[in-house]
């Protein structure tokens, strides 16, 4: 449904501009409150960074538009609260987590088992049980950390299990975060391993903030692991959206706010977008020391997106590869980080990091007439214009020779385009600013609470703490704020089913 005016979205409680998981999450936990709400979304279809279409590319073939595998769907307390397999999400578990290829040596795998996993690092399995190991024990609290407000302490934290698995992951940041982070790795396959992880960050190598991103992740892979929505990542949306409508809220879409005349009346809006585009939203409307912090909050490193079709499974020159559910393709860790630093600098690289998944792997209803989809982001420069496509089959034969073979359609969008699909993913900039340990906290201000930017108007995506990442957890955090500021409701509604 288009709409085309403010004045043609009925008054109510809330107004949520954005669908994608944080202003849904946001919207559901409003809903439940009893408010009245409103979601619009620009595009014609539900979701942001969590839609599953059918490009035409080949018949019955659905693609993940951004996010492909969900860690986060299974690990955030959002999402454990909401309970998605109750409401018939299923999320499908590969056998490995995620593998590393290399050129010179077998690929490291990442198994969901931990003793596998170690067994086959050898020299370093030792190392790896104890420093992944010990914080996948306790991935519970290593996620209340990672996903916490950076506001306030979880008092599960304070507990003495909280305080060791705080000190194991500070230990953790403080190996792989700085220029001494092949402690206490000796091994390559070891080391490329845990880069690949800490390269979901998206900034140069060795720094704190992937590094936080490598120990969260990789805990994770060992625990609830890094499960696959059965039919697409759409699966998390429909089931956002569902609970939404059962609790009187709607989502309208086709309806793009331009500016601050197209923004609707409500007691309280909230933006599932980013700083840049809140400012330009809320010009008019609120102080403008906060317009300027807005404005100066800085965009991070571009991803450009490569869609395949693929006439069978990806021929991996290490066959166990085709057994994890995402693929890091850089080869080895200083690979790796000299690629992520051309990026860094604004240079696109020869042969840039590569995200890869096939979801087929534990997904085979994802197969039509012998047709998979395959999903890839390569990591480059923010808003280049380059179409990544031969990048990213570069980066495939490397590590599986014969793919170009099987390849029967493609569809590649530059960093300067991502955002035709998805106005928030601002030249390429998936993490919706740039990821640092400091910009993980004043993100996109260190304001106590930085989800308020005034006048009943708030910031509820990624660019608010805990940060990117398919979890709700920042739309969560803002609605609670909405509910006790502007509604007067202190206790936060149950999300259970």
């Amino acid at each position: 449904m288009a709409m085309s005016s403010a004045a043609e979205v009925p008054a109510g409680d809330v107004v949520v501009v954005g669908s994608g998981p944080n202003g849904l999450a946001a919207a559901v936990t409003l809903a439940r409150a009893g408010l009245a709400v409103t979601v619009l979304e620009a595009e014609e279809t539900i979701g942001g960074g969590a839609r599953t279409l059918d490009l035409g590319l080949a018949p019955g073939i659905r693609h993940d538009l951004c996010s492909a595998v969900h860690p986060m769907a299974l690990a955030s307390p959002f999402f454990r609260a909401f309970d998605l397999a109750a409401r018939g999400v299923e999320l499908l578990t590969p056998e490995a987590s995620y593998a590393q290829p290399l050129d010179a040596e077998p690929a490291a795998i990442a198994w969901h088992d931990l003793e596998r996993t170690a067994a086959d690092l050898g020299l370093d399995g030792p190392a790896w049980r104890r420093w992944i190991g010990g914080l996948s024990r306790e991935a519970d609290l290593v996620t209340l950390l990672g996903l916490s407000d950076k506001r306030s302490v979880p008092r599960e934290l304070l507990s003495p299990r909280g305080v060791r698995a705080g000190l194991g992951f500070g230990a953790l940041l403080a190996a792989q975060g700085t220029p001494l982070w092949d402690r206490p790795f000796t091994t390559e396959r070891a080391r490329a391993l845990l880069t690949g992880v800490a390269s979901h960050g998206i900034g140069a190598l060795p720094h704190l903030a992937p590094a936080a991103t490598a120990g969260l992740l990789a805990s994770l892979a060992h625990a609830g692991g890094w499960p696959i929505p059965r039919g697409g990542s759409q699966a998390i949306t429909d089931a956002l959206v569902a609970d939404l409508e059962t609790h009187g809220g709607r989502v309208i879409t086709g309806h793009r706010v331009d500016g601050p005349a197209g923004m609707p009346r409500a007691r309280a809006v909230l933006l599932d977008t980013t700083a840049a585009q809140a400012e330009r939203l809320l010009t008019g409307r609120i102080r403008s020391e906060m317009l300027r912090a807005l404005r100066r909050f800085p965009h991070g490193d571009g991803a450009a997106k490569v869609d395949l079709v693929l006439s069978g499974p990806i021929p991996w020159r290490d066959a166990e590869v085709g057994r994890a559910g995402t693929q890091h393709l850089g080869g080895t860790r200083d690979q790796m980080a000299a690629a992520e630093a051309e990026v860094a600098a604004g240079r696109l690289p020869e042969r840039p990091v590569t995200l890869v998944s096939d979801p087929a792997v534990v997904d085979p209803d994802r197969i039509h007439d012998g047709l998979r989809p395959v999903w890839a982001y390569a990591h480059v420069p923010a808003d280049c214009p380059e179409d990544p496509t031969e990048l990213v089959l570069g980066q495939l034969e490397r590590f599986a020779p014969g793919v170009r073979d099987l390849v029967v359609a493609s569809r590649g969008i530059p960093a300067s385009r991502m955002s035709h699909h998805n106005p928030s993913l601002t030249g390429g900039d998936i993490a919706m600013g740039r990821i640092s340990m400091w910009r993980m906290i004043a993100r996109p201000t260190a304001r106590l609470d930085p989800w308020h930017l005034g006048a009943g108007a708030y910031l509820c995506s990624g660019a608010t703490p805990p940060g990117p990442g398919v979890h709700g957890m920042s739309g969560w955090f803002a609605a609670q704020r909405v509910l006790s500021r502007e509604f007067g409701i202190d206790a936060p509604p149950s999300l259970a089913p």
